[in-house]
């Protein structure tokens, strides 16, 4: 009973450490995800400014392998070379390590200013941008209250019977120690939730330095396994990116274990108590990694373009059969549940083509806006096929509520269509133009801009949901955000015309790819909103008309 109790307070304490770092990196990811990527893409320039970039964001993000799969999908498009991107994440690996070493102190009197304030931003502040930041302030302050649990629920392991020989066992085999660590931190998808258990388990005086070391540089190297995992499905570049960073984890890891059988390291200079020592060995290991791995960036790519390689990726990685199925034409509900089936394989295609328009605006790559312009052929056939489809369901017996919802269904259809339409013959030109007469935003412009994608991105996961779930809430929210956009727009027209008036340069060369731009993403949004009208319809709270 004593044991079981242990293991499932040692459990909560766990689970309650990954949540919260998920927290935290969900919380930034909502409130600065433009400015991350836009940090990534002009800071990533060269190796230095970025290790620097990847620093930062892994501050920030709390995680190494949120960053490489983030830069290895800009590597995938051609925003960022591979050799870049790869430099980021070696500098995601260092930021962690940063974080790290702030989560591991003693601040256990920070844990209630910490909730009360982000409580209070998350609950009763209005902006989205105040309640993010309030879930950030909550997830530290859960951090550090799961690290306070795993030290209460560790202390009984200190008196166990079988606690010596195993960590005997773990001191005289540094490698099963390390591959131990990989597997934890792979299980945990967080190396530095891995890593901070560890010295959680050293302060309390359970795990010896030798132990531990080998079992952090496994941490490391499982973090880079995490990516290669999460990363196993992308485009080749992306793939050849974490590859690259596993194997230079993989490699250091194994040579710093060589190292440590031949050689007796000064822990002492790394910190008075074992748990210093063991974050402060994690940091400068990492900070050696990207000294030493810098150099060979070229040549582990190179590598890797050995071991993975491209057989030809489809020009459409979404090309599955088309989900309508002619066999049940004369089953109703089952034709119009093919006809949803294809209505979100058209939404999957069109999200491709309006995720990276923002990074085609910061970087000139033709062959990518090839591809996204071609994706739009794609999305009229299904168009096509789709009202081609429910003409002929409705030569059939349908019911008024069959009827109308194969009305409401063409409706998405034909605003799906004309979402690809604007992306491929509107924003797109402007990107080519833009690069072609050498212009550049205004950072507040640029601010803008990347601010009012990100809202479109996600107002467009709020409509797919309502399309699949007709969910009466959400349907409500979407509709709410299209007042949003209505007024961030004439917010970002009055600021637009203030920049004009002051004389700033970037504004007046842009200003007409800078409004078009807006008022493009600006339809497009209102587009994804009628998908919530026809739920709002049947519910009877949607008003026939915004005149008073």
């Amino acid at each position: 009973m004593q044991v079981s109790g242990f293991l499932v307070h040692l459990a909560g304490a766990v689970m309650l450490l990954l949540y919260s770092t998920r927290m935290v990196r969900t919380g930034i990811e909502r409130a600065a995800g433009p400015l991350l990527r836009t940090l990534f893409i002009s800071l990533g320039k060269g190796w230095v400014k970025s290790v620097l970039a990847g620093v930062i964001g892994a501050i920030f993000l709390q995680s190494a392998t949120a960053i490489a799969l983030l830069v290895s999908s800009f590597a995938a498009t051609g925003v960022l070379s591979v050799a870049v991107a790869l430099a980021i994440v070696l500098g995601a690996d260092l930021g962690t390590a940063l974080v790290v070493q702030f989560l591991s102190l003693d601040l256990n009197w920070l844990m209630p200013a910490l909730l009360a304030i982000g409580g209070f931003m998350f609950l009763k502040m209005d902006t989205r941008l105040a309640k993010q930041l309030g879930r950030v302030i909550i997830g530290v302050g859960l951090i550090l209250i799961s690290l306070s649990m795993i030290g209460t629920a560790s202390a009984p392991l200190r008196s166990a019977s079988w606690m010596p020989g195993f960590i005997g066992f773990l001191s005289e085999d540094i490698l099963i120690s390390f591959f131990g660590g990989v597997l934890l931190a792979f299980l945990f998808h967080s190396s530095v939730a891995a890593v901070l258990l560890f010295a959680t388990l050293a302060a309390k005086g359970i795990l010896p330095i030798e132990a531990g070391l080998p079992l952090v540089l496994g941490a490391n190297a499982g973090g880079g396994l995490v990516a290669v995992w999460l990363s196993r499905d992308g485009k080749t570049p992306g793939r050849h990116v974490t590859g690259s960073n596993l194997l230079f984890r993989l490699v250091g890891g194994m040579a710093m274990l060589a190292v440590m059988s031949g050689v007796d390291l000064p822990l002492e200079r790394l910190g008075a108590t074992a748990d210093r020592q063991l974050v402060n060995f994690h940091l400068l290991f990492n900070a050696a990694l990207v000294l030493v791995c810098l150099p060979f960036i070229r040549p582990a790519l190179a590598l890797m373009r050995g071991l993975i390689r491209d057989e030809q990726e489809e020009l459409d990685l979404l090309k599955p059969a088309s989900a309508l199925d002619t066999a049940v034409l004369k089953m109703p509900h089952l034709a119009l549940a093919s006809v949803t089936r294809e209505l979100l394989r058209m939404s999957e295609i069109v999200e491709v083509m309006v995720t990276p328009v923002m990074d085609f605006f910061s970087v000139s790559n033709p062959q990518q806006v090839q591809r996204v312009r071609q994706l739009d052929k794609d999305v009229n056939r299904a168009h096509t096929d789709i009202k081609l489809y429910i003409a002929q369901l409705s030569q059939g017996e349908l019911s008024s509520e069959e009827a109308q919802r194969a009305v409401e269904m063409t409706s998405v259809a034909i605003s799906l269509e004309r979402v690809g339409d604007i992306i491929s013959k509107e924003l797109l030109p402007l990107t080519i133009e833009k690069h072609r007469r050498n212009l550049e935003f205004s950072a507040a412009g640029w601010k803008e801009l990347t601010n009012f994608h990100a809202r479109v991105i996600t107002n467009m996961q709020l409509a797919l949901n309502v399309l699949v779930s007709e969910d009466l809430e959400t349907a409500r929210m979407l509709v709410e955000e299209k007042a949003v956009m209505r007024r961030l727009e004439r917010e970002s027209h009055d600021k637009h015309m203030a920049r004009l008036s002051s004389g700033t340069v970037e504004s007046r060369a842009s200003s007409d790819i800078h409004l078009e731009t807006i008022r493009a993403l600006k339809e497009i949004n209102s587009r994804f909103a009628t998908f919530a009208y026809p739920t709002l319809e049947k519910r009877g709270v949607l008003l026939d008309s915004r005149l008073s």
